[in-house]
């Protein structure tokens, strides 16, 4: 299995991890592009651990970025098979992580950007144990008419997403909600007017107070 990492920021009270949010990049960045937003997160979460893990593979369309799966081919088939493989490395990546800072998966959130937030939304509710909740900005729920035979946990989920986007359609985010709520997991979601394919200070407030109720509950 393939070993992640990317850049991280402790507890910002200086004492042991009693929380851990995952940040999980769009396709073509890498850890570097969501890590900032962990000293913003932490003015509400001081006792939560930030890690921004770099994605397995290289962009098939930049010479710079990392992807967590190939976008090449965008049929139902082949998205379903690269988050399918995604979702192993990534939930290997998150046992180590609580393992390591000897937390339990009710202390875990992510929180995904893009196909970031696809891959959240796929592997939070198929894991054993339930997580604390997924934040998920401008991305799409992949495979939603398989949810309800794979589902094994219920964590909360807010979606955030720009009206405007260009890259996910906007569209995506009913979609989302409409197959999260129809297996019973609790939605929120915001569709922020005039915001493209970005994350802007509502948005990352949504967040913020999301992750607040639920790593602090």
């Amino acid at each position: 299995m393939m070993d992640l990492d990317g850049p991280r920021q402790p507890p910002s009270n200086g004492k042991k991890a009693n929380g851990l949010v995952i940040l999980l990049h769009g396709y073509g960045a890498d850890g570097n592009d969501l890590i900032g937003l962990a000293p913003m997160i932490a003015r509400d979460l001081p006792e939560v651990e930030f890690v921004s893990p770099h994605a397995p593979f290289p962009c098939e369309m930049s010479p710079y970025g990392r992807q967590w799966f190939s976008l090449g081919d965008r049929s139902k088939e082949s998205m379903l098979a690269g988050v399918t493989m995604a979702s192993q490395v990534l939930n290997a990546f998150i046992d180590e992580e609580l393992e390591k800072n000897n937390l339990s998966p009710d202390r875990l959130a992510l929180v995904g950007f893009s196909q970031g937030t696809m891959l959240s939304l796929f592997v939070g509710p198929r894991r054993e144990t339930p997580i604390a909740g997924v934040v998920g900005y401008s991305g799409r729920l992949i495979a939603p008419e398989l949810l309800a035979q794979d589902i094994k946990t219920k964590p909360p989920v807010t979606l955030i997403h720009g009206a405007s986007d260009d890259m996910v359609p906007a569209s995506s985010l009913e979609d989302a909600v409409n197959g999260l709520t129809a297996v019973g997991i609790e939605t929120s979601s915001e569709l922020r007017p005039g915001l493209g394919h970005s994350i802007d200070e509502e948005g990352l407030n949504i967040g913020c107070a999301f992750l607040k109720r639920v790593l602090t509950s």
